[in-house]
């Protein structure tokens, strides 16, 4: 398994390709350098509800991210800064931990913004396996993802678990960071589509396959009107559909205009006239004007999430041994 580390020296889990030897402490263009750094580890419950089972996901949030949305409500971890929260966890580590949220009852491995750990959560995983880890893993991601790593992790992946935020390329250079993202988004879902013939759920209520986000952006219904459609055309046979309107600016941004009953209604409209059946469609009244805060033990409203205790207990022991969380 020692050839997966090998992936750091040049580093191409992006789709930036930026090259760099984070072996020798080198920020790639996701902001980390080969050590594993996490966030946040627990059940949450905030997910979907096939994903989020009886007792919750077991979500892990990995540290930085190799698309800097404007938006992204997990800025305060995602940016490619020195002072973002989180700590560094030995593949070891992360394996024991893996195995704390199984015991805890968790429905699934939820790997939030783990394209730039591929390496690190391989062997963590065939390192859990061995110790007698069974849980399915949730692949949640932007989208933004090499095939080169995407065909890594592949073959653990049960559920992708991701976004399709645009494909409007004015879209995804105002909200996503970069017109880029559309491009990648493409060959991205092409890959999944040839690994993935079918989306279900299992006799234990478990979805297999894909499960699409898509948010909509402020002032931009359009550009989620031409999503639909291409799901509707290439997409819906094979994957499922989670429409979100939960769109929050972290920083407070009241500039931007707010989504309408009328915008929403479109939407719903849309759905039954494309034939868009399978998934989950959020409701208006759900957004709730509230951003994670990682500095906290639980970053998400009480009953939203429970912290994974031996997680805290790892982060207090560091703390306490003089390691920075940043």
């Amino acid at each position: 398994m020692e050839h997966f580390l090998e992936v750091y020296r040049s580093c191409q889990l992006c789709p930036y390709h930026c090259g760099v030897d984070r072996t020798q402490g080198r920020l790639g263009v996701c902001g980390e350098t080969d050590t594993m750094r996490i966030a946040w580890m627990g059940l949450h419950r905030g997910e979907e509800p096939p994903v989020s089972g009886e007792h919750g996901s077991g979500t892990i949030f990995f540290c930085g991210c190799p698309l800097h949305c404007s938006y992204c409500q997990n800025c305060q971890i995602s940016a490619a800064r020195a002072d973002v929260p989180g700590i560094p966890v030995s593949v070891a580590e992360l394996a024991d931990l893996m195995l704390d949220l199984q015991k805890l009852g968790a429905a699934n491995l939820n790997m939030v913004t783990g394209t730039h750990f591929i390496p690190s959560i391989i062997q963590a995983l065939e390192l859990g396996k061995a110790k007698g880890l069974t849980l399915p893993v949730v692949w949640n991601s932007s989208g933004y993802e090499s095939l080169d790593g995407l065909a890594l992790i592949d073959p653990y992946v049960a559920l992708y678990l991701i976004d399709v935020k645009t494909l409007d390329a004015e879209v995804a250079a105002r909200f996503c960071g970069t017109a880029r993202y559309v491009q990648e988004i493409g060959a991205v879902m092409e890959f999944l589509f040839k690994r993935v013939r079918r989306t279900r759920l299992n006799s234990r209520g478990e979805l297999g396959g894909i499960l699409v986000r898509h948010l909509l952006f402020p002032g931009t219904l359009d550009a989620t009107k031409k999503f639909l459609s291409w799901f509707a055309m290439h997409a819906k046979k094979q994957a499922w559909l989670s429409l979100m309107v939960q769109f929050v600016p972290p920083l407070g941004d009241d500039t931007l205009p707010e989504i309408t009953s009328d915008a929403y209604d479109e939407l719903i409209d849309l759905l039954e006239t494309l034939g868009i059946e399978d998934g989950f469609v959020q409701e208006l009244a759900d957004n709730i004007p509230w951003i994670p805060d990682f500095t906290r033990d639980n970053p998400f409203p009480d009953s939203f999430a429970d912290p994974l205790p031996s997680f805290l207990e790892l982060k207090k022991r560091l703390l306490s041994a003089g390691n920075q969380l940043a």
